[in-house]
């Protein structure tokens, strides 16, 4: 018979991904420790990838509560590594990674206002076979009069190793104080890489032949089409808390993204 564990602290909520190994988990954490209920919790136990880590956090974005992620996915950069044994200790010892997300603010052609956070990265693609024309502003000031590209994207340090490095972006310290605006796929100008930018900067696009050359905008998960201008900037008012077991904090795996092949 397993045995459970009474007295954790902090108390703690699992919440999982719809896989099998996902589920199987959080059936042996709560089998073997004493959980609560989300709307209880001081700290959420994330079960699966970086996809379910990015869902839990926009989940309870507005508790501000620490959300403690073990692997059961694939890549799991977010994630600490799974197991069971001593999870209340590790819990208690887990260092804070505290992040800020972004505002997408993204305006239609019909003129409707949309509004999204992203943890990782806002992105604008083209939605047809065309290239896309993006016209780019800093606090205002014009600094890419026309980009032709596939897109681009503005990433937060957190999700500078994710889509942000694929499109050949900067990988960015945690507390850097910075942003990557990257182009994707950049036809012209050619070389240009983008830019690294104060994160209380606020960069905006202006969509240059939209009706012919449509653009969509994406803020992690959330997708708004055929938009004309999006503006991109930190929001002041949220922070989230990521723990980390010792020795492996989110500040050391992005130092080594950058030493490793």
């Amino acid at each position: 018979m397993t045995q459970v564990r009474t007295g954790i602290t902090p108390p703690f909520a699992v919440v999982a991904a719809d896989s099998d190994e996902a589920i199987a988990a959080q059936a042996l954490i709560e089998g073997m420790y004493e959980t609560v209920e989300p709307d209880k919790a001081a700290v959420v136990v994330a079960l699966g990838g970086d996809g379910l880590m990015l869902e839990t956090l926009h989940r309870f974005i507005d508790r501000g509560i620490p959300i403690y992620g073990m692997n059961c996915g694939t890549v799991g950069f977010l994630m600490n590594e799974f197991r069971v044994e001593e999870l209340d200790v590790r819990l208690t010892e887990a260092v804070p990674a505290v992040i800020y997300p972004l505002l997408m603010r993204a305006y239609t052609m019909d003129g409707t206002r949309h509004e999204a956070l992203a943890i990782n990265e806002v992105s604008l693609l083209r939605e047809t076979r065309q290239a896309a024309k993006l016209r780019i502003s800093v606090d205002g000031i014009e600094r890419q009069s026309m980009l032709i590209c596939d897109g681009a994207l503005v990433s937060t340090p957190a999700g500078s190793t994710a889509y942000n490095l694929s499109a050949h972006g900067p990988i960015l310290p945690l507390g850097a104080g910075v942003l990557a605006l990257t182009p994707i796929s950049a036809f012209r100008p050619r070389r240009w890489r983008g830019a690294l930018l104060a994160d209380t900067a606020t960069i905006s696009f202006d969509v240059l032949e939209a009706v012919k050359r449509p653009v969509s905008a994406v803020a992690d998960y959330t997708e708004v089409r055929d938009v004309r201008r999006v503006d991109v900037a930190r929001d002041p008012t949220r922070q989230l808390t990521l723990l980390f077991d010792r020795g492996h904090s989110l500040e050391e795996r992005i130092l080594r993204e950058q030493f490793e092949p």
